[in-house]
């Protein structure tokens, strides 16, 4: 590749990466759908609507992606991964936090690992500022997960002691 042509493809967008989430968005979705077969049909039903949803968009995406990369001379390459430099260290923070996740919600369960997930994550990618506001934020969102997940559709997440409190009030 000449140097006129590299210049020219680091103007040009790159948009391989912004596939990626969407993509495995698609294959959780398609796994989510074939492990509810056992749940209430509530859940099922629920999970239908947002899982049909969510597919539309990412299909909408892909396709709009797709289209854009042949008429604009977009690349479909993976760069963007590693650029801007400084947001390396953040992206590889992330990344590690949601294996950490993985790894710790059977343990301590959805409710309280989704929250130190959703607090952490929050604080790295905002440079550990607001954190009473990120604090917050992630105990609304870990109770009303839990509230909607758990007491709503009675998924069967991994229970923590925090489910297991909640559990022994009701």
């Amino acid at each position: 590749m000449t140097e006129k042509e590299e210049i020219q493809k680091i103007e040009t967008r790159s948009i391989g990466s912004e596939l990626i989430i969407p993509v495995m968005a698609f294959c959780f979705t398609i796994y989510y759908f074939v492990t509810i077969i056992d749940a209430p049909w509530t859940a099922q039903v629920a999970a239908f609507i947002v899982g049909a949803i969510l597919i539309f968009l990412v299909v909408t995406f892909v396709v709009r992606s797709i289209n854009s990369a042949v008429t604009e001379g977009e690349f479909l390459d993976f760069t963007n991964l590693v650029r801007p430099k400084p947001l390396l260290a953040k992206r590889i923070i992330v990344l590690g936090l949601t294996l950490a996740f993985i790894l710790i919600v059977p343990h301590l369960g959805f409710t309280l690992t989704t929250f130190l997930f959703l607090s952490l994550a929050m604080m790295v990618l905002n440079e550990f500022k607001k954190k009473k506001f990120i604090i917050l934020l992630s105990a609304a969102l870990s109770v009303g997960g839990y509230l909607l997940f758990i007491v709503a559709f009675e998924t069967r997440f991994p229970a923590g002691p925090f489910e297991l409190f909640m559990k022994g009030l009701f």
